[in-house]
């Protein structure tokens, strides 16, 4: 499994691509090779994004889209994911519309199809979860829902340690359940301050993370991307922690 930079965690350093370019630099110097490509100026063309990357040494492994993106602009996504070298194409929250018994249904008619074209294309449409997605309509869970509803060629899950256990989750638990579902995760974690529970760089917190990487061993996990939404000591030096404490812990 190789270590990745999840961009959103740096959003507000990518919206020109003078500041990507800087951004992308300082994220290779620190010691990633891989990257997520989330929230970041709509002004930079895709063959510029690969450019930079590759001059950087950084591989183009997962994106965010929007959901109107990937319904209504489906090949021209593609194409754009075929210049960056990147085979995972993804959402990093379901709609609001969606979230009922009445309408998680419309969620799979909606975008069955575009998945379907995804993966005819060789990529996989990834889904990332918050904690909502463990709230239970009726007897399954959001997320079970989905799981029923695509097959896993057609749906991957970009399963977030974090949002695992915001949800009362055992992260563990949801690992080996989505085996054969995550080629990309979320590294996350959490701590507190104060009472209130914060996001943490990983290894600083309390996520058990040496069992969760001794679990994600054993699944088609390809890709650990670090992201902090939050940052307590600001995105870069967050990173910069996550990174280290993983390569000491032999994931680089």
């Amino acid at each position: 499994m190789i270590t990745g930079a999840q961009l959103y965690t740096v959003r507000d350093y990518i919206q020109t691509e003078k500041d990507f370019t800087f951004t992308i630099k300082k994220i290779a110097a620190m010691g990633y090779t891989t990257v997520q490509i989330s929230a970041i100026g709509k002004d930079i063309p895709a063959d510029r994004i690969r450019e930079v990357c590759d001059e950087a040494g950084l591989e183009i492994v997962l994106t965010h889209n929007s959901a109107d993106r990937i319904l209504y602009d489906t090949d021209a996504l593609i194409a754009e994911h075929n210049l960056m070298g990147c085979n995972y194409i993804g959402l990093g929250c379901m709609p609001d519309k969606y979230r009922s018994t009445d309408w998680i249904s419309h969620f799979a008619d909606d975008f069955l199809e575009p998945a379907k074209k995804i993966a005819a294309a060789g990529k996989l449409f990834m889904y990332h979860n918050h904690n909502f997605e463990f709230e239970k309509l009726g007897q399954k869970r959001i997320l079970e829902y989905l799981l029923e509803a695509f097959a896993p060629d057609e749906l991957g899950i970009t399963l977030d340690t974090y949002w695992v256990q915001a949800a009362g989750g055992d992260v563990c638990h949801w690992i080996t359940k989505l085996k054969d579902r995550i080629p990309c995760v979320h590294l996350k974690d959490m701590a507190v301050d104060h009472g209130t529970a914060v996001m943490a760089p990983v290894m600083e917190g309390n996520l058990n993370f040496t069992q969760i990487l001794q679990t994600l061993e054993h699944t088609n996990c390809k890709y650990l991307l670090v992201e902090q939404d939050i940052c307590q000591t600001g995105p870069f030096d967050c990173l910069q922690k996550s990174y280290d404490n993983l390569a000491a812990a032999g994931y680089r």
